[in-house]
């Protein structure tokens, strides 16, 4: 039977040699030995066989154990994805091979040789074995005696797995994906500075469900559930969204901060010439009665081990997979990843300080407009806090999941606390910024009816906390916490079951269902166009949770159905990667080409642009706040910020909204004494009672006063105005000499921010 007779698979096969053409070199290699038999009496240490058609021969180095004594005939069968593509008998005595012929007991030892291959079984395997990347092949053979008591039995099995080089794990598209984030993140900065909220919210909210996307692909890389070579390469791809990065500097780190710390790391990758290691393909307990695996303490700490068979291999899978597959050791991988965050964490205070110096020398040296950038330059610091806050929310899922797992593994002392401190400050952090914004929302909804109000007209608070609202709608503020929930629930599961990997696959099909239903239900982000972005990633995410669960062959399914399944989600998954990169990218281009880009979206239908006002604005008046002071006779400049401990205070003291009726009149009988006795003593009479409502009402929002510094009367209560209406036209402005000194009507839109002491 012939590879050519699965027709699917040449569809297949077709499209991935378009994108990854066949190098020059057409090789096939196995690099491990697996026994297939339970109390076989042939095992591998180590194996490592490359196969060259171009010269006919097979280079071998095998350091082997041998129970066996008697003449022998190998029973070999070749899969294909599951498929049986060729099966043969091959004779030792026929090639005359040392050691083989008959079979001795003893220890093999490693002397590398070469055997040679017949035309006839090359010409069997198909051309595109060499070309088709991550090959889900494998050799078994079956060692069956000819001779003695035991004639016609099989003694031993022993599998190999073949690859030919050719792989989707690609630093090119490593590099290419890293490129579009960090490009997308920095144009959302770039537009964010230059006064485009509306752009550049949508820029960063989808850059952000993308890197998310990335993450949730790495995780299911960490799974314990055994994954066909094509899905292992493929989510290998997105380990550096997890902080797994092999940088050689950083591993000798690492590995000092381990010994001085009281741990031992393995040097598992350094012995690998005489110790094989083995990628799980098959669940735990089905290899426990084949392989006799036991656990062997790795460094002296009997729970960080890794799965060690009998004879001397080991077998990684799950994150040691994702691991060994980065060239870094077991004990390295938590301190790896903590140490990226790190840097990451530096880089982004470096880069906002930078920004701001940069900005600060360009403006005295005449090359931008004093005006430019001036919301970033005059509240610096507390755009550095949200961007801190920001860059917890995207570590957080590496962040769960190597914390967690370093309480299962226990590297070394120093590493455990530096676990237990990361991911419970990072917890904390965040459940209490999701917190603050649950308060805040809440409190605008009874002051004023709409959760934005208070959510965006404080630039402080947005600045700060936005990070967590701003990609949602208004009345959605509170789908932090669902997400918060679903990544620590995930993490955990992925992190604390790596024993478990039928366990894992169940609980991301119900973790990722729940969020699908939550988000096509809901529907919490801001805009359509936002939403389907956000609900196709939860459906592709719940498409590969129920890939994941056919892994685990928890139905007993052919390996063919197994192997096309894998190769059905990377090009699903690859192809819906690359929509997703070229929207974002075709979108922040065309945001940065636009002189306004905020006209290429549409403004939110929570008003909450009617809420936001720019800091330049704000200074503009800030000479005329304080002129109002002074008129008042504070002796404090106009306060331009939401004030929640006031609103707090207003809402439990409803009468307080009636002060300014009280001083308005007061200011009355003081004009009106006024006229009586001379304009300077009204004056001075009207500016006492006014100091005196100052300093009893406890309102954040001021009404306007006139020129005579007489507060206008409210009419109405602010929270029971209409959504993006601030207050009603002074009766100030009628007709007659008031209207005069009270000057022009301001518009009954105009900003709380434009409202001075009288100051429009």
């Amino acid at each position: 039977m012939r590879f050519r007779s699965i027709n699917p698979l040449f569809l297949v096969a077709s499209l991935a040699t378009i994108v990854l053409p066949a190098g020059a070199d057409q090789v096939l290699r196995s690099t491990s030995l697996a026994a297939c038999q339970e109390n076989s009496l042939f095992t591998a240490s180590l194996f490592d066989v490359v196969f060259t058609p171009k010269n006919n021969t097979a280079s071998i180095s095998m350091l082997a154990t041998s129970s066996i004594e008697g003449y022998v005939v190998f029973d070999i069968t070749i899969l294909a994805y599951g498929y049986q593509i060729i099966k043969t008998t091959f004779d030792p005595c026929d090639s005359d091979l040392m050691g083989l012929c008959p079979m001795t007991s003893g220890e093999i030892p490693n002397d590398p040789f070469n055997l040679p291959v017949a035309e006839d079984a090359i010409a069997q395997i198909p051309g595109i074995a060499y070309s088709f990347p991550d090959l889900d092949a494998s050799v078994k053979v079956y060692m069956r005696m000819t001779s003695g008591e035991q004639k016609g039995h099989t003694i031993a099995c022993v599998e190999a797995e073949i690859s030919n080089g050719k792989t989707v794990d690609l630093p090119g598209v490593k590099w290419a994906t890293a490129a579009v984030v960090g490009f997308a993140i920095l144009s959302s900065a770039v537009v964010s500075g230059l006064g485009f909220s509306n752009a550049a919210s949508h820029v960063a909210s989808n850059t952000l469900s993308l890197f998310a996307y990335f993450q949730a692909q790495a995780m299911v890389g960490m799974c314990s559930v055994p994954l066909p070579p094509a899905v292992k390469s493929w989510t290998q791809d997105f380990q550096w969204s997890m902080g797994i990065i092999n940088v050689d500097f950083i591993q000798d780190i690492v590995t000092w901060y381990q010994r001085s710390t009281g741990g031992t790391p393995t040097i598992v990758l350094q012995t690998l010439h005489d110790i094989s290691v083995q990628v799980e393909k098959r669940a735990l307990p089905l290899l426990e009665p084949a392989s006799n695996l036991v656990q062997r303490a790795v460094g002296g700490l009997a729970k960080r081990a890794y799965v060690q068979t009998s004879f001397g291999s080991y077998i990684v899978f799950g994150i040691q997979r994702a691991a060994f597959r980065a060239g870094i050791e077991t004990t390295n991988l938590f301190l790896t990843g903590l140490a990226f965050f790190y840097i990451f964490v530096l880089l982004t205070v470096l880069a906002v300080v930078l920004c701001k110096g940069v900005c600060e020398l360009a403006s005295k040296m005449n090359l931008i407009k004093r005006d430019a950038f001036f919301e970033f330059r005059a509240g610096w610091l507390t755009v550095l806090k949200g961007t801190l806050y920001r860059v917890l929310l995207i570590g957080f899922p590496q962040m769960t999941i190597l914390c967690l797992w370093e309480f299962t593994q226990k590297d070394s002392p120093g590493a455990v606390v530096m676990a237990v401190f990361f991911f419970f400050s990072m917890l904390f952090s965040l459940s209490y910024a999701a917190y603050r914004i649950i308060r805040m929302a809440r409190r605008s909804v009874a002051l004023h009816r709409n959760p934005a109000y208070i959510l965006y007209s404080d630039p402080e608070a947005l600045n700060k906390w936005g990070f967590l609202y701003v990609q949602f709608r208004a009345s959605a503020y509170y789908f932090i916490v669902p997400i918060l929930v679903y990544t620590l629930v995930k993490g955990m599961f992925i992190a604390l079951s790596q024993r478990a990997g039928t366990v894992q696959a169940v609980a991301l099909i119900v973790i990722e269902a729940a969020a699908l239903i939550a988000a096509s239900v809901l529907r919490p982000w801001m805009d359509k166009s936002t939403n389907s972005f956000n609900i196709a990633i939860c459906a592709m995410n719940f498409v590969n949770a129920i890939f994941l669960f056919v892994f685990t062959d928890v139905f007993g399914l052919p390996r063919l159905v197994i192997g096309v399944v894998g190769v059905v989600l990377w090009i699903a998954n690859a192809a819906f990667s690359l929509v997703l990169l070229l929207m974002l990218i075709i979108t922040t281009t065309l945001v940065l080409l636009r002189n306004n880009p905020d006209t290429r979206y549409q403004y939110m239908n929570d008003d909450r642009t009617s809420f936001m006002k720019s800091q330049s604005h704000l200074s503009a008046t800030g000479e005329l706040d304080a002129l109002a002071a002074t008129a008042r006779g504070d002796g404090k400049p106009f306060k331009r910020s939401v004030d929640l401990e006031d609103d707090e205070s207003d809402a439990a003291h409803p009468n307080m909204a009636m002060r300014p009726s009280t001083a308005n009149s007061a200011g009355h009988s003081g004009r009106d004494s006024g006229r009586d006795s001379g304009r300077d003593s009204g004056r001075d009479s009207a500016r006492d009672s006014n100091r005196d409502s100052v300093r009893n009402s406890r309102s954040s929002f001021r009404a306007p006063i006139d020129a005579n510094g007489m507060y206008a009367p409210e009419t109405q209560h602010l929270g029971s105005r209409p959504s993006g209406s601030f207050r009603e036209p002074s009766p100030f402005s009628g007709s007659g000499s008031t209207s005069n000194l009270a000057g022009p009507k301001p518009q009954a839109g105009s900003s709380m921010w434009q409202r001075g002491a009288g100051y429009d």
